[in-house]
């Protein structure tokens, strides 16, 4: 059954999607609703009054998220305190996780210090003797969660969002300290690094669910308050700490996504002129370094998956774009008409590897066809975030119509 508000007439409901839908027509100029920060609030609300209408347009990306969701009520929380191995601080509480793409150097007895292999995931960097996986579930699982009681109603999906948040945030006994200094560490190097920063780019899931619960009329201030202090400690670190000092000077992905990070939680917290500040400097400190006349990135194609990287960095930029044209900032990173390196630019470069009509010239470890899918998702995204009716267009972003993505950034045509 479905459940949410009362369905609207047929003939009034097909006018409000007419002249409201994002992909409709010609690219519009448009601010975007704050009362969600990284996903639009009004895109979101027509599809839920597309589900609550029997509408079979999202049907089966609803029927996805809720057998993900239920699947969900019935994960164990998971916290720091909970690993095998503890941080150089001794602290357990600390969060601990080793650099992915390093291995034991086998031609010294201990192994140490660690050789880097770029690409190549090191399973001894995964499992519970760090952080990451028991980190990964949680963002995904709160995602989930959240996402199935905005689109539902049904308490039981915040209830369980709140207790996932509470053991992770704010239990006394299992909460993680508010600071990355001990991610992405190099046995025999070091025990942490910047770099690790871009660990917590799940954090953007956190903040949207305690927007749905505030929305929906289910964050109480025994979670709200501690929530925010944890995020507002988080974001200190973030700007004073030497790690987040070096991560934000990167001039590839890391230093993209940690702007993300940055502006997220600046807006969430209120601190929206800090969030403009940042958000000025993208073009000048970010596009132009990291993406040439010819729509290339250079960081990113020099790694050994390089058009995977190339998705992950123009995917933060593009979200850059879209914070920017939030209501309370209206900075159009988008509308660039420069010589040099432009966000548009970015994806015109990789545009013809959508529906593999040119082969990639560039390294890429591991499958490309699910390189290819990923940056069809991520063509089908900007689409919807910054309404360019181009990119939704069915014959190149091919998504499969129970991929909750559906939900998220709706491509009406």
């Amino acid at each position: 059954m479905h459940t949410g508000i009362k369905s609207l007439s047929v003939s009034f409901f097909f006018l409000l999607i007419l002249f409201s839908c994002p992909c409709y027509g010609q690219e519009k100029e448009s601010f975007i609703s704050d009362t969600f920060t990284m996903l639009d609030f009004n895109k979101l609300q027509k599809v839920k009054l597309e589900i609550n209408s029997r509408s079979d347009r999202f049907l089966p990306a609803y029927q996805k998220l809720m057998a993900d969701a239920k699947n969900a009520l019935d994960a164990k929380p998971t916290s720091v305190v909970e690993k095998s191995r503890t941080a150089a601080s001794g602290d357990k509480h600390d969060y601990l996780s080793l650099a992915p793409y390093w291995w034991p150097d086998l031609d010294k007895e201990d192994g140490l210090p660690w050789i880097r292999k770029d690409g190549e995931v090191n399973p001894m960097t995964r499992g519970e003797n760090v952080d990451t996986d028991a980190k990964n579930h949680l963002f995904y699982h709160v995602k989930t969660l959240s996402l199935a009681f905005f689109f539902s109603g049904e308490k039981q999906y915040a209830d369980k969002t709140k207790e996932l948040l509470q053991v992770w945030f704010i239990d006394e006994t299992t909460k993680m300290n508010p600071n990355l200094d001990y991610a992405q560490g190099i046995p025999g190097r070091n025990t942490g690094r910047g770099f690790g920063i871009i660990d917590f780019h799940g954090i953007l899931n956190i903040v949207t669910a305690l927007e749905i619960l505030k929305s929906g009329n289910a964050l109480e201030p025994s979670v709200e308050t501690p929530m925010r202090k944890w995020l507002e400690d988080y974001l200190n670190w973030l700007q004073t700490s030497k790690f987040g000092i070096f991560e934000k000077t990167r001039k590839n992905n890391h230093g993209t996504l940690y702007d993300v990070q940055l502006v997220c939680l600046l807006l969430f917290l209120d601190k929206t002129d800090a969030a403009r500040t940042v958000l000025e400097s993208v073009t000048e400190n970010r596009i132009r370094h990291q993406i040439e006349a010819d729509g290339r990135q250079p960081h990113e194609l020099d790694r050994t998956k390089g058009m995977t990287y190339s998705i992950l960095n123009l995917s933060g930029l593009t979200k850059l774009a879209f914070l920017g044209r939030k209501e309370r900032i209206q900075i159009d990173l988008w509308k660039d008409e420069s010589a040099s390196g432009t966000l548009k630019k970015g994806h015109d470069f990789l545009y013809p590897y959508v529906g593999n009509d040119k082969t990639w010239p560039y390294q890429q470890l591991g499958s490309m066809d699910k390189a290819v899918e990923r940056l069809q998702k991520m063509f089908a995204a900007t689409g919807s975030m910054l309404n360019i009716p181009s990119y939704c267009g069915e014959e190149k972003a091919l998504i499969k119509k129970d991929d909750v993505q559906h939900l998220l950034y709706p491509c009406f045509l």
